[in-house]
């Protein structure tokens, strides 16, 4: 008898808008994939970024505004595996979003354990063991549905842009997080990845020093540099670990993720 996976379930989330959740979510799950690891990704983002890095923009709108998305999934409180496509790279799979969940906070509010409801629904997933990692893309804030995932999550990994405002609102995040753990005890925090480095400017520097010397917050030992080739993948529905694999992004998200694998072990 096969043996089941422990499935891993990470989510991304920062409540700063533009530190590269969506990206490297998308691109550490086809590095995981790359690996032979089994990944199934949840776009919990009304932008739909995460499911636009596998699948062309007509067919993401196409299930943004039917109802094999994850919104019809979690307002009508469905086992989640019903809602499962291929993502268009082997080992890979994907739950889509809808630009509904724009209004996924009004519409939990009124149900009984709305902050359990994501947990719930992909517990079965979960105990399943067919995937090695579920990942989950949350959007930029700080309400009841990125709670939602949190909860469901094992861990979260938080992106940091290598900017002037890339630490603005970190404490906020970090305290929020601190919160979700009395009712998901569980949750840890992975790390803090640094996204969008130039090192030819002295604020990624400031930004590495300041967020090391952090207490009781792992900063990966990877760090992803800017570079043309993510944005070329991204216009062309893909990631750049599939779109470029020479690319330098490309290495990066790949040792990232056996640094990933390695302390999920």
């Amino acid at each position: 008898m096969k043996k089941k996976k422990t499935t891993h379930t990470i989510c991304f989330a920062n409540n700063k808008g533009g530190s590269g959740k969506s990206t490297t979510c998308a691109n550490l799950g086809s590095a995981l994939a790359a690996m032979g690891r089994k990944v199934l990704l949840v776009d919990g983002d009304m932008q739909l970024n995460l499911s636009l890095s596998f699948l062309d923009e007509e067919e993401v709108l196409a299930l943004a505004s039917g109802g094999k998305n994850l919104y019809t999934a979690v307002t009508q409180e469905k086992e989640l595996s019903e809602f499962i496509i291929p993502g268009g790279q082997e080992n890979i799979d994907l739950i889509p979003s809808s630009t509904l969940m724009s209004q996924i906070e009004m519409d939990l509010f009124p149900k009984w354990q709305r902050e359990f409801i994501l947990s719930k629904l992909l517990s079965g997933i979960k105990e399943s063991g067919v995937y090695d990692y579920i990942l989950i893309d949350a959007p930029p804030t700080l309400g009841g549905w990125v709670m939602n995932i949190l909860i469901a999550s094992d861990y979260v990994i938080v992106p940091v842009e290598a900017t002037p405002w890339g630490l603005f609102g970190l404490a906020n995040m970090f305290e929020f997080i601190g919160k979700i753990r009395q009712m998901a005890p569980g949750l840890s925090i992975l790390g803090v990845l640094i996204t969008k480095v130039d090192e030819r400017k002295n604020y990624y520097h400031q930004t590495a020093q300041t967020l090391r010397e952090l207490e009781d917050i792992r900063v990966f030992d990877n760090v992803i540099h800017v570079d043309s080739a993510i944005e070329w993948a991204q216009d062309a529905s893909s990631t750049v670990v599939v779109y470029k694999r020479s690319a330098r992004s490309a290495k990066e998200y790949l040792n990232l993720a056996k640094e990933v694998d390695q302390l999920c072990q």
